[in-house]
Parts: structure tokens; sequence; C-alpha cells
């Protein structure tokens, strides 16, 4: 089933991109939402005539995002969440957390703009903010805890001790008839 989608889907396209989806997902999802419509004759010919008129639109969008994204590329977001003593996070770092704190620096981003991996642990990753279908920036993402000084920092494996050789069995049944005859002398 070909559409005709009317906003961006995730995992799917951009605005005024024509899909070709499975006619389930099309029909009880993305027509009834106003996400997509038909690609019929007469709606191609319409969207054909809609993109030629918003070309100028387009391009000046397409500069204003590419100039978003030059200056957000030197900024770094650092977020600080309580853990547990193995460096787990209690809940996660969301997309709404990041977006707060890049508008915190000045940058003002929709967290629907931006990717990134579920983070439950300290570290480093990074998320990616996407301007445009062809604009997108990579921003660092540091988070620490909360609490340090309950973090339990992974040890160097301690090599353990070396047991003694085992005696071999001959060695033990001797030892053992050696303790069952000097109980038979004690006995007398």
């Amino acid at each position: 089933m070909k559409l005709i989608l009317k906003e961006d889907v995730r995992n799917l396209g951009f605005k005024n991109e024509i899909v070709d989806v499975k006619p389930g997902y099309g029909r009880n999802f993305l027509i009834p939402k106003g996400m997509a419509v038909l690609a019929t004759e007469s709606a191609l010919r319409a969207h054909e005539e809609n993109l030629r008129q918003q070309a100028g639109k387009l391009e000046a969008f397409k500069a204003e995002a590419q100039k978003h994204a030059d200056k957000l590329s030197g900024a770094k977001v650092e977020l600080s969440a309580k853990t547990s003593s193995t460096g787990s996070l209690y809940g996660s770092i969301t997309t709404t957390m990041v977006a707060d704190e890049l508008e915190a620096q000045g940058y003002e981003i929709n967290r629907k703009m931006i990717e990134m991996p579920g983070i439950k642990e300290i570290g480093e990753y990074v998320a990616k903010i996407r301007f445009h279908k062809d604009i997108a920036v990579e921003v660092p993402v540091i988070v620490t805890s909360e609490n340090p000084e309950d973090l339990e920092l992974p040890k160097e494996e301690e090599k353990p001790a070396e047991e003694p050789v085992a005696a071999s069995e001959e060695e033990q049944e001797g030892e053992e008839a050696a303790a069952e005859s000097n109980e038979a002398e004690s006995a007398e």
C-alpha cells in the first residue's frame, strides 16, 4: 500500500515522502491518525504541485536547520543521577532530560528530535539530534553518579592463593591405615 506521509514518522519516513507499508498499518494507524493519505493518482498530482510550490520554503527551512546544527556542534551534555553501588542508574536518562539540559545551555531543542540509546548506567554515550532529514548532529552525553562515594570501583582481580596439591589416593590410604593402627595400639 503506497501512502504519502503528512508528517515525520519514526522508523518509516519524513514528511512528503511516498512510502510503501503493509495495508493494516496504513488503514488502521497512519490514515486514521492523519499521518498519511493514500497515494492515488489525484493525490500524487496534488503532492507534486505542493512540493513544487514549497521548494523555496523547504530550502529556507533546511538553511535554518543547518544554522541550528552548526550552533549545536560543540555542545556537550553532562547529567548526574542516583546510582547503585555497581554504577547502574535508578531509572534511566531520557530524551526529556537531555533536552532540558540543552535548553539550560541556551539551545532550543524539541525532545522528539533526539535519538539515543537507553541509558541505564554511568558512562559516555552519544545522542543524535535530527533537525532535518538530511541534517543531524551528534552530541556527547556524559552520565555521572550523584553519589560517587558509594560506588564500588572494580578492583584488580586478586590471584587466588595456590592450594596445596592434593595427595594421591595411595598416600591417603596409607595415612588412613597408619591412623587405624595407632588407634588400635592406644586401645590396648
